[in-house]
């Protein structure tokens, strides 16, 4: 932790027109939040299925066998396939005969295969100060500050249960949860859970920073969770005790 200050510090001091006037240690409390989720699995139709989907809406076919015989592949790869479009609502049996489904005409007009639903879950930290997500990991770092961030926001069941579903489904995408790569797109299509795990203490390093040129007071804080200067907690500590700053050091 010393080390990184003293580079911090060499960086902040390159700019002859900035006066460090103080330094400070503190902790910054995160959350891991636990989320639950389901991903679906979208690729491009391949002929076979688009044929039997087609052979299904225009004629009435009963059995996997009548299908083989018509469309001329083995009877094995006709059984796989319509269980799986059974499974995924693509088909369903009415009477003695199959049929589309609305979501069978959707996917094949649209040639996109919409898989089944295969459920994960993955840790994200949400920092209530930064009332966000943030990316990165949570180190290790030795440290004795005890005092925590003195304008750090609550966290509690109510607070976990108010996290809005858009900013869910962006951490996950963060996380790289999904993905879309050639013809295989993979997206979240539920979240089904979120649970607070633990909590952790971020070590964060403030500056208080007098820019004689401009007569300007102003802080700079890192994060080590992000490896980044911090320009959330900076524009609170600014415009919480910019004035008070003004008075301590002049």
């Amino acid at each position: 932790m010393n080390e990184l200050k003293k580079r911090l510090t060499k960086e902040l001091q390159q700019d002859f027109n900035v006066k460090i006037m103080e330094s400070m240690s503190w902790s910054l409390p995160v959350h891991s939040i636990q989320i639950e989720y389901q991903t679906v699995k979208r690729t491009k139709m391949d002929i076979l299925m688009k044929m039997m989907l087609i052979a299904f809406g225009k004629a009435e076919i009963e059995t996997a066998e009548e299908l083989s015989e018509i469309l001329l592949v083995e009877q094995l790869f006709i059984n796989d396939l319509i269980n799986k479009m059974t499974r995924t609502g693509l088909i369903e049996k009415k009477g003695s005969s199959f049929t589309l489904t609305d979501a069978g005409f959707k996917q094949l007009e649209t040639g996109i295969f919409v898989h089944e639903p295969e459920s994960g879950s993955k840790l994200a930290i949400y920092s209530p100060s930064h009332q966000s997500f943030l990316k990165g990991e949570v180190k290790n770092i030795t440290h004795q500050e005890n005092e925590l961030y003195r304008f750090k926001s609550a966290f509690d069941a109510k607070s976990e249960a108010s996290l809005e579903e858009t900013a869910l489904l962006n951490a996950l995408k963060k996380i790289g949860v999904e993905s879309d790569e050639g013809n295989v797109q993979i997206v979240v299509s539920e979240i089904v859970s979120v649970a607070d795990i633990q909590t952790d203490l971020v070590p964060c390093i403030e500056f208080h920073l007098y820019n004689v040129a401009e007569d300007l007071f102003y802080a700079r804080v890192w994060n080590t969770l992000t490896d980044h200067w911090d320009e959330t907690l900076e524009t609170q500590l600014n415009e919480k005790e910019r004035k008070k700053w003004r008075k301590l050091y002049l």
